[in-house]
């Protein structure tokens, strides 16, 4: 097997628009995991939104791992240990919730069951909600709240044009101390400096013994390319963004097209 670690990103790759894995995609990656595949959610969901996928392809029984939050945490779905866990330093709290608060848009991060922020009826804190299935809890005080339990991740969301210029400005105030993209034209993500998917891939490679030229990466999105560009195969998907498609070496059909089948049946089941 030329491709012995397949890492999958969920939302526009994985997932059809229903936010649902199709029937040929769960028998082809289950196929491949009894075949001695690894299986890797590399999403940047939050935990609680990545365990429901991970039970679903049974990856308790399988094996498989689950890299959450763009990759601040990795779990070992079989053991459930937790291999890596990073989280926002904070002393930037403050900065972040004081600059999202500025521009206007709104900011929100994760405790142990879903999301905190300071506007729950925000139309894209409850699309982050029902994306992940998680319940959203409104604070006042955000930065002092989520300073109780340290979260892996911030999420500023809101109109694109407004989040560049709060993208700008968080850069500025933070200096590169955080990671600062865009997951999505309306989701921009706040983690850890030097938390992304191909830094934490390697991590998890280094610690399973497996070398990045068997790494096949599937994705979409712009939080996806650091993995692309570390894999051994990247594959994007049909509905990937344009940026996304020029790191890939093969452009899979449609995630609601099972791309992510065609893309094992193609390059691991063969």
């Amino acid at each position: 097997m030329n491709y012995s670690v397949i890492a999958l990103d969920l939302d526009g790759t994985l997932l059809n628009s229903k936010k649902e894995i199709s029937k040929r995609n769960k028998e082809t990656i289950m196929k491949a995991a009894k075949a001695g595949a690894k299986i890797v959610l590399a999403s940047g969901r939050p935990v609680p939104g990545v365990k429901k996928i991970a039970h679903a392809l049974h990856l308790e029984d399988v094996g498989g791992y689950i890299l959450a939050y763009n990759g601040g945490m990795i779990i070992d779905c079989k053991t459930g240990e937790v291999l890596r866990r990073e989280t926002v330093p904070t002393d930037y709290y403050h900065t972040i919730v004081q600059i999202a608060h500025k521009f206007g848009v709104t900011p929100l991060t994760y405790d142990a069951e879903g999301i905190i922020t300071t506007k729950a009826d925000h139309e894209y804190v409850q699309l982050e909600a029902r994306i992940n299935n998680i319940p959203v809890k409104e604070v006042f005080h955000l930065n002092e709240v989520a300073a109780q339990d340290p979260p892996v991740k911030f999420l500023m969301v809101g109109e694109h044009k407004v989040l560049r210029q709060a993208e700008a400005e968080l850069n500025e105030k933070l200096k590169g101390e955080v990671e600062v993209f865009f997951s999505e034209p309306f989701f921009l993500e706040i983690t850890p400096r030097g938390i992304e998917k191909a830094s934490s891939l390697e991590l998890l490679l280094n610690r399973i013994g497996v070398e990045r030229k068997h790494l096949m990466a599937c994705g979409d999105g712009f939080n996806d390319i650091p993995m692309m560009r570390y894999a051994g195969l990247a594959v994007a998907m049909e509905n990937a963004q344009n940026e996304t498609k020029e790191w890939a070496d093969y452009i899979a059909p449609l995630n609601d097209e099972d791309g992510v089948a065609v893309a094992i049946e193609k390059f691991v089941l063969t």
